[in-house]
Formats: structure tokens, C-alpha cells, sequence
């Protein structure tokens, strides 16, 4: 498992404004001005977290004229719970090293 790519994706999580786009996102594709409207942040700010999510892979984005259409990612999300059930399940044989050189 990638040290790099694992943060990537959970830093995806960690912020508010992130959380909020995800929920919306369930419904289905979302248009970047849609998100913005239900938002109610400036287009910047849009854009930062969309790159955050985006480099995580839990969401894609396809550009349709102007506007960036983004959705959730089946692949990233598969990839995101397999890395939190990596991370969180514990591994027997690294259990039973001795600790402090005993």
C-alpha cells in the first residue's frame, strides 16, 4: 500500500465543505455550477476541493464545453475501502515481534 496515495484519498475526507460535495455527488453527475449554487462558495474554492478530490480518485471530472461535470468514482471508492480495511485490520505476525529488542 502507497503511503502517498493513501493520504491523498483520506485527505479527501477531511474537510467539511468536501463531506458536503460528496453527499451531493450521491445523487448522481453533477455540473460544477450546480455545486456552486448549492454551495454557496466561490468558484476558487470549488476548484480546490474538486483538484483534492479529484488527485484522491474518489471523484472524476469530465469537461462539457466551459463547465467540469464531476461524479463519484466507483474504482476510487473500491480502492479507498480496500485501503481503510488495509490499514484497519491487524496483522497477527507483526503482533508477535518482540518489542524493544526482547
Amino acid at each position: 500500500m502507497d503511503e502517498r496515495k493513501t493520504a491523498l484519498i483520506f485527505k479527501a475526507f477531511c474537510d467539511e465543505n468536501r463531506i458536503r460535495i460528496l453527499k451531493l455527488l450521491r445523487g448522481g453527475e453533477k455540473c460544477a455550477c450546480k455545486l456552486l449554487e448549492e454551495m454557496s462558495i466561490s468558484q476558487p474554492t470549488l476548484s480546490h476541493h474538486m483538484k483534492i478530490l479529484c488527485d484522491s480518485g474518489i471523484v472524476t471530472g469530465r469537461k462539457e464545453g466551459k463547465w467540469m461535470h464531476y461524479s463519484i468514482s466507483a474504482e476510487g471508492v473500491r480502492i479507498a475501502k480496500e485501503y481503510l480495511t488495509e490499514l484497519t485490520t491487524a496483522n497477527p505476525t507483526r503482533e508477535n515481534e518482540p518489542c524493544c529488542g526482547e
